[in-house]
């Protein structure tokens, strides 16, 4: 789902156009092409690379507005999930059995990190950030690129991580301890997803 690293894309596609002085050290030519331009046209191959072809409407009708409003309140959940993760992620009175009782439960993450519904605010939210990208200043375009990366990596694996919880009563030889373990490691994942978008959120100069 995660885009490839964008520097490493670049380190195939950019021509070389090292020269040398007359005191043979390396001179490096802009005349034919910038980094920015170079970054931007390696990110959007791969960025359709990754897409199917077909916009979903809340990403067509999508303005950088919106999708700053977008970013601000998914980091918002976020940290409010954080900040109650136990109750977030425990839930009571799923059945009538009265002694099963509480339960630990991974769907609440899924649904604050976007992957439940197409009308969180984190929805494709690594899409988001890549529209946003031309707001960024060529002195920043590298951190950016490097959270909007980790955002994604770390989102999608939280997300995963939280899924695999959900069975790890049923595996052989799991139990609720096995359940505690990976929603534990989930929201350090989580942790590392929010830190990553709060990175990118201040240097798109948004107030949180």
């Amino acid at each position: 789902m995660m885009l490839v690293s964008l520097r490493e894309s670049i380190a195939f596609t950019t021509p070389s156009i090292a020269t040398k002085s007359s005191t043979g050290s390396v001179l490096f030519s802009h005349s034919q092409t910038s980094r920015r331009n170079v970054l931007n046209k390696s990110a959007a191959a791969i960025l359709a690379a990754s897409m199917t072809g077909v916009l979903l409407p809340l990403e067509a009708n999508a303005t950088p507005q919106t999708d700053k409003d977008n970013l601000v309140k998914g980091y918002k959940r976020l940290k409010y999930l954080l900040d109650n993760w136990e109750t977030e992620t425990t839930i009571c009175g799923r059945t009538d059995n009265p002694y099963i009782g509480c339960e630990r439960t991974p769907e609440k993450v899924m649904e604050y990190l976007g992957f439940k519904s197409m009308n969180d605010p984190l929805f494709r939210a690594d899409k988001t950030l890549f529209r946003l990208r031309n707001l960024v200043s060529s002195d920043d375009e590298d951190q950016y690129m490097e959270a909007m990366e980790s955002y994604g990596e770390m989102s999608e694996a939280a997300s995963n991580t939280a899924f695999i919880s959900s069975w790890g009563e049923s595996n052989p030889g799991g139990g609720k301890d096995r359940i505690d373990l990976f929603i534990e490691r989930s929201r350090k994942q989580v942790e590392s997803a929010k830190d990553n978008l709060g990175t990118a959120i201040k240097i798109l100069g948004l107030q949180v």
